[in-house]
């Protein structure tokens, strides 16, 4: 199912077609968002997630400090992979599927019909709604099950096992992803195994508000993605604390992105880097000049919610003022980045 382009409308559309394995199961192109829908033309509403790891992801949930927490999808929206697997079947700007029955219709007609009669019984076509619920079943369970989706085997892992040994850029990266006054990287991006045991998945799950800049190139005049609070996300709508929030990404394979942040507006690891220390000092570099020549400073969020921004470090600085890191440090932090690489991905050199 993960493969198959004729479960989509356009019958050219595959989960595997923006998840590509050989790009640690995300796009292959730079586009900020993928094209989908009925002709594969309509441009998606949000950068498209790789989907290593995302197994890992914990339910939603307020935590003991009030903090949202969790959940799938870039607002913590889904619950689970498989109601995950649903949404991009059905979305008029992915799959297409009109109704879960034109794509059970489809899934009836696949040259693995047979297979999943014999896994999830002879007359299960003949109930669309639970043929629908067994197939997204299906794809959460690869997603849990193909070692593939969470290999860790990075440098990274090898490097903790005695396997492998840091290049001194990586290892002066790897202090200052750490270093609370220079990169405070792991104020989100979490580098130590969970409680279980599992390798670090350099993500705290938490929720910020980076201010990001606008995506110029997204068609979108007039509205707004204020992740939490929706427009995707309904039920916490009236929480205006948390307008502008999105998930932190795990930074497993991050070196082979082609795109940054929710909305995709950033095109280089090193900008992405670059944009947590110089954001506000030199705001110019990120934002677009207003009617006074000042730079519109968190242009993708409305005025009312800027204060939501997160001010911590590295945020911290004043327009002027000296960023956290150096050019040199921010090179050797992306060296660093390119350690949590996938064996399967290209490799620091």
């Amino acid at each position: 199912m993960f493969v198959d382009a004729s479960l989509s409308a356009s019958g050219k559309l595959s989960c595997a077609s923006c998840h590509v394995p050989g790009r640690a199961h995300a796009p292959a192109d730079g586009l900020a968002v993928q094209l989908g829908g009925p002709t594969g033309s309509t441009p998606g509403q949000r950068a498209t997630p790789s989907l290593r790891y995302q197994s890992f992801t914990p339910q939603f949930s307020f935590g003991k400090d009030g903090l949202p927490v969790g959940g799938y999808d870039a607002d913590g929206r889904v619950s689970t992979l498989a109601e995950q697997a649903a949404n991009p079947l059905l979305a008029a700007h992915e799959m297409a599927n009109v109704t879960k029955a034109a794509l059970v219709d489809r899934l009836r007609h696949a040259a693995y019909a047979e297979r999943f009669r014999s896994v999830f019984g002879t007359a299960i076509f003949d109930d669309p709604e639970q043929a629908f619920e067994r197939a997204t079943f299906a794809l959460q369970q690869y997603q849990r099950q193909d070692a593939v989706l969470f290999r860790f085997d990075a440098k990274f892992d090898k490097v903790q096992q005695g396997q492998a040994a840091f290049s001194a850029a990586e290892q002066r990266g790897l202090a200052l992803f750490k270093d609370p006054a220079k990169g405070n990287c792991v104020a989100c991006h979490s580098a130590t195994p969970l409680l279980d045991g599992t390798p670090a998945l350099f993500t705290s799950f938490g929720f910020y508000a980076l201010g990001v800049p606008r995506n110029a190139a997204l068609a979108a005049p007039g509205t707004f993605d204020l992740g939490l609070c929706g427009p995707d996300r309904t039920d916490l709508a009236a929480r205006a604390d948390l307008c502008g929030a999105f998930k932190v990404p795990s930074l497993r394979n991050v070196a082979t992105r082609a795109v940054f942040f929710h909305n995709g507006v950033l095109t280089s690891l090193r900008d992405a880097v670059r944009f947590h220390v110089q954001r506000d000092t030199d705001p110019a570099l990120w934002y677009p000049a207003g009617a006074d020549g000042r730079p519109r400073a968190y242009n993708d969020l409305p005025a009312q919610y800027h204060a939501n921004v997160v001010r911590t470090a590295p945020f911290d600085r004043a327009p002027g003022a000296a960023p956290a890191l150096t050019a040199a440090e921010i090179d050797d932090i992306v060296q660093f980045l390119h350690t949590l690489n996938d064996a399967d991905q290209p490799q620091p050199q």
